[in-house]
């Protein structure tokens, strides 16, 4: 049996998959807009463009109104807040995951230090522990002809 909660998230995630879908989210987080103008940008068919807000709104992510001959789409936060909560959960979880193998590294990066072999001494002549190449060396002698 699938539990009602369950089923929500998993339509609110199967929408946010798309990233049509989350750029239509974006946009209407700042503002409400006709179906029109929410086609507009994505360069797609009318058709194609009402599959996607139907996904959206079968998650109840948008509500759809009617004005007119007018459709205007409005974002509906409270699925998303509710996939937000499930997910800080698994948050908490991986915080600790990742600050525990954060001190592991920390811990591991201060006991090899420790274990380095000390520096070689430098030559007290030379003011820097550098070498200087030499220059190259000259081609030696012309090598054998091919006779014919």
């Amino acid at each position: 049996m699938v539990h009602s909660d369950n089923a929500t998230l998993d339509a609110v995630f199967a929408a946010l998959s798309d990233p049509t879908r989350r750029t239509v989210l974006e946009t209407l987080g700042e503002r409400s807009l006709s179906v029109t103008e929410l086609a507009e940008p994505h360069g797609m068919s009318l058709t194609g463009f009402m599959k996607h807000l139907r996904v959206l709104e079968d998650a109840g992510l948008i509500s759809r109104t009617k004005e007119g001959r007018i459709v205007r789409c409005e974002l509906s936060p409270r699925p998303m807040q509710e996939a937000a909560v499930w997910l800080s959960r698994y948050e908490k979880f991986w915080t600790g995951r990742l600050d525990a193998l954060a001190r592991f590294l920390y811990h591991q990066e201060e006991t090899e230090w420790q274990k380095l072999p000390p520096p070689p001494p430098s030559d007290p002549r030379s003011p820097s522990a550098g070498t200087t190449p030499s220059p190259p060396k000259k081609s030696g002698a012309r090598g054998p002809t091919r006779k014919r």
